[in-house]
């Protein structure tokens, strides 16, 4: 269990009970350490059951991460640090979503932009009509 409640942003503190620890040992190699020192860290998020958001935050996490949010850190060999990592990737990843996008203001192409479009049809074509075999015309 987490000890401190994570600040993510836009108004939104998760509340430490919130969030799940696990910790397991990392795999590959490593020696006796990497193999026997429970330093890799799982935090799990559950978004839909929150009650540290507003109805329009859940509605936005869920549809842009899930009903569940999971973060897997295992860089370094501290558990410290990993649960330290871990923590700023789902505050990132929480900050990142929830983050207003913006709206794609349309655009007409620039005259350039036609012209080399243009361009770059007739060179196809150009390409392709030299594959043909000769007509009996010429």
């Amino acid at each position: 269990m987490a000890t401190e409640d994570l600040f993510v942003g836009y108004g939104v503190r998760i509340p430490a009970a919130e969030i799940e620890e696990r910790f397991s040992t990392s795999g590959g190699p490593g020696g006796q350490h990497a193999n026997r020192a429970r330093t890799r860290v799982e935090l799990r998020y559950d978004v839909a059951g929150s009650a540290a958001l507003t109805d329009r935050q859940r509605a936005m996490l869920t549809e842009r991460l899930g009903d569940e949010v999971t973060v897997v850190v295992d860089d370094e060999r501290s558990q410290f640090r990993n649960r330290m990592l871990a923590r700023e990737r789902l505050a990132g990843r929480l900050r990142a979503a929830l983050a207003p996008r913006r709206n794609r203001r349309a655009t007409r192409p620039t005259a350039g932009s036609r012209r080399r479009r243009l361009e770059a049809k007739r060179r196809r074509s150009e390409i392709k009509r030299a594959r043909r075999p000769p007509s009996g015309e010429d």
